[in-house]
């Protein structure tokens, strides 16, 4: 039979979902106000670190429109302790997380107390009448002071500011060599310490929840990415039946990690529903935002690399001390681990060993940021590579080329035992060197460098992959992580030929409306525009395990094509038995079955009325075309790419300027050319927003002094520069699309490739790093530094040894 059908994988399809996004008819969680409804406000605390000796909320509850004034200790005996799933060792130390303090504050920003009333602003009002006294107790906010033995304790019931230490060796791991030998055996050993700042994932929307809980279910509408896990988590959190619990993601206005999070907030709304018998509303504000919703990255990374002379790397070793802030929240101690799988990178490194120890401080808690652990590894082993090429004085993409996974060597095992499937690093490397002009570009910096010009020209590279679509089950459980890696779909023919996808899945911008249209109108042969996916409600979706990881597409895409084949496989016994024939003889294509070698044939939006009427069906079969999958994959996926930066600095002013950035991704087949360059494009803002524009920041006392986007910079698009994007494509062998993730991988390239070409611009003055986010200030004193260290130390000789490096 011959296809009429347009094939729909790899179309550049607009994005269905946009047309309610960009005109306003959408339906954001604050949308959502049932009658009735009262509006919490939260007081939080000013301070980093105190005892709660008194509160008073007599003038509080007297205020006009105030319905209820709730402390931590008013639900201290029902609020119970904010899950943490990721308990990654045996003796790790976990303090009581609760939503709304109780005896003690540890972080600015936590919550102390909420008002109830009829409108938000007689809440917020409200929140002044309050009057609390606090006890203050020293502030820990230094990890490496908070880990030395006479430091003062976040939580002193743990006796400890250690979280947990987790250590990964491949000696150990029979994986490959011993480290230390490689160390000392070591032709040249080149050591740094590199510093990841703590981010804000700075979502557009901010985070709001609306909980009803007067009708036969509670009802939970929640800005989330994981509504499957909140309704486990709240049920056994708060002693609440599940089936009782509904929970609604609506549209979801970004969340990159910051919303995969089962929040203080939303366990008081959801207490403060239930005790009152009335909807309850919280939307909070932007400045909430910035102290409350948990925070990324913040490490210290200290690597040493061993080498021969002519570049082949023979041994890595990892030591990390990772911020949990003063609590754990849902995937807290296990984000910086995931990294220990990726430090190795593309790179055949015979022996490795990493350590992490997670420590406490009186911050607000981390936990996942886009790309979660695999940015920071990438960060730290691209940044090394040009190091040892600078120790060696190699060109930098040369000792990349001499030390990656060649092509024909896939698939290949890392010394973090992974098994990486597929990947061709030589052609997206070759695609990026060419669009990019590197040779030209060398050319005009050494110019550049002869003529002493103020403006130096400095070239980054970051040839990089990832392990997303965090999903096999097993080996997440090796890791003690607390769920399965797992993903849900259900596909229903509806009568008139018409299909609903349902997806465990849960967008908050990725477009999976679009996406999984495509892939089932693709599976089944019907048009695009007769699918709708449904998706982010635990009652229309029961079974799902949400969004994050770049896992969407590569396990609740491959869900979605499970559920359709199993409908095509239905559909055929139903056409075999109305064609009288064969089953074996019935081939589909383009969404018409038909019999082999003759023109007679039945469309599967007939066999779809037929099931519908039952009037003639094979016996056993049910009269219907539904059909579930559960996608558990044996394996990650393994994306990769090539980014090349240009960056001119001026030496006078610290001043860096993007002139030219070149990214060519390998994220095996594509569904929808457009949803993936949108993804890049998206991911290259937050990688370079990290490389030169975002920290936040605390004073000696705790507090947040980058609490507003007046202080914590945001890049717009006028501070981008243009971005020259192209792909290559090698298939991921691990499923039936070959599709790999995207959602991530432009923010795990970009931060090393602009840091890289930074320092690769003044490196001749004597600069060998720049702490993030590299501000005209921190340039600036980095190069004046280096130029009064040059000029003050007496003539050495030079030669390969052991070089310490260090934050500027």
């Amino acid at each position: 039979m011959t296809s009429t059908v347009e094939p729909e994988l790899g179309r550049a399809r607009k994005r269905k979902e946009d047309a309610r996004l960009i005109t306003g008819r959408t339906r954001w969680t604050d949308n959502s106000t049932p009658p009735g409804t009262l509006h919490l406000a939260i007081l939080r605390s000013p301070v980093a670190h105190a005892r709660i000796t008194s509160i008073d909320v007599t003038e509080a509850r007297r205020m006009s429109g105030v319905q209820a004034v709730i402390t931590g200790r008013d639900i201290a005996g029902e609020q119970g302790s904010l899950p943490c799933a990721w308990p990654i060792t045996e003796d790790m130390k976990s303090p009581n997380a609760p939503a709304l303090a109780v005896d003690t504050v540890n972080f600015a920003g936590e919550a102390v107390a909420v008002v109830a009333a009829r409108s938000a602003a007689e809440a917020r009002d409200a929140l002044d009448a309050i009057d609390v006294d606090y006890e203050d107790m020293p502030v820990v906010l230094d990890m490496e002071s908070a880990i030395k033995a006479d430091s003062p304790l976040v939580h002193e019931d743990l006796g400890t500011n250690v979280n947990a230490t987790w250590t990964f060796d491949s000696a150990e791991a029979g994986t490959g060599g011993d480290v230390e030998q490689a160390l000392d055996a070591a032709e040249v050993k080149v050591e740094r310490t590199f510093r990841q700042q703590r981010l804000i994932p700075a979502f557009m929307e901010p985070r709001s929840v609306v909980v009803d809980p007067t009708g036969e279910q509670i009802t939970m509408w929640s800005a989330t990415q994981v509504p499957h896990i909140l309704r486990l988590m709240l049920a056994m959190t708060l002693g609440e039946p599940e089936h009782r619990i509904r929970v609604i993601a609506p549209d979801v206005g970004g969340g990159f990690g910051g919303k995969l999070q089962v929040t203080p907030e939303e366990v008081i709304t959801f207490l403060l529903a239930r005790k009152l018998n009335r909807p309850v509303k919280w939307t909070e504000s932007r400045s909430e935002t910035m102290v409350s919703a948990h925070h990324g990255r913040d490490q210290v990374q200290k690597l040493a690399i061993a080498a021969r002379r002519d570049g082949t790397i023979t041994g890595l070793k990892v030591e990390l001390l990772a911020d949990m802030g003063a609590y754990l929240r849902l995937v807290s101690p296990g984000v910086p681990i995931l990294g220990a799988f990726m430090f190795n990178a593309i790179y055949k490194i015979p022996a490795y060993h990493f350590s992490c120890t997670n420590v406490f401080t009186n911050k607000t808690p981390t936990d996942a940021y886009r790309g979660a652990g695999r940015p920071e590894a990438t960060f730290a082993i691209e940044r090394m590579m040009d190091e040892l090429a600078a120790e060696l004085g190699m060109d930098p993409m040369e000792l990349r080329r001499k030390n990656w996974i060649n092509h024909d060597e896939f698939p290949y095992t890392t010394v973090a035992g992974l098994t990486y499937d597929s990947g061709n690093y030589e052609a997206a490397t070759d695609r990026a060197m060419q669009l990019f002009g590197y040779e030209q570009l060398r050319q005009e910096q050494a110019e550049r460098r002869r003529t002493g010009d103020p403006v130096q020209l400095g070239i980054g590279i970051s040839t990089f992959t990832e392990m997303c679509g965090l999903a096999p089950s097993r080996i997440l459980g090796s890791l003690s992580y607390g769920a399965g890696g797992w993903e849900h779909a259900s596909i229903r023919v509806l009568p008139t030929g018409k299909v609903e996808v349902v997806t465990g899945s849960s967008a908050h911008g990725q477009g999976h409306e679009t996406a999984w249209s495509q892939i089932a109108a693709d599976r089944l042969g019907v048009p695009f525009e007769d699918v709708t996916v449904l998706h982010g409600d635990t009652q229309s979706s029961p079974k799902g395990m949400d969004t994050y990881g770049s896992r969407s597409l590569t396990v609740g895409g491959i869900a979605v094509v499970q559920a359709a084949d199993k409908v095509v496989a239905k559909a055929k016994k139903i056409a075999a038995h109305l064609l009288e024939c064969s089953e074996d003889d019935v081939e589909f294509s383009a969404g018409r079955f038909g019999v082999r070698g003759t023109d007679r044939g039945t469309a599967l939006g007939d066999i779809a009325l037929a099931a519908f009427a039952a009037h003639d069906l094979p016996d056993g079969v049910e009269p219907n075309l539904d059909a579930d999958a559960t996608y558990d994959p044996d394996n990650f996926s393994f994306p990769h790419g090539t980014h090349l930066c240009a960056t001119e600095v001026d030496t006078e002013t610290g001043r860096v300027r993007i002139r030219s950035y070149v990214s060519v991704d390998d994220v095996g087949a594509v569904v929808n050319p457009l949803i993936v360059e949108g993804q890049v494009h998206g991911g290259l803002a937050q990688g370079i927003a990290q490389a030169l524009f975002e920290e936040a920041v605390y004073d000696e006392e705790g507090t947040l002094t980058t609490a507003t986007l007046a202080d914590y910079l945001v890049p717009s698009a006028a501070d981008l520069p243009e971005f020259t994007t192209d792909r290559t494509e090698t298939p991921a062998t691990s499923n039936p699309l070959g599709v790999k993730g995207v959602g991530e991988a432009g923010t795990i390239a970009s931060t090393p490739a602009v840091v890289n070409a930074i320092v690769d611009a003044v490196r001749h003055l004597g600069v060998d790093d720049v702490e993030m986010p590299c501000s005209p200030q921190r340039v600036w004193r980095a190069v004046t530094g280096a130029r009064a260290a040059k000029s003050t130390a007496p003539e050495a000789g030079g030669g390969l040894g052991s070089i310490q490096g260090g934050d500027q």
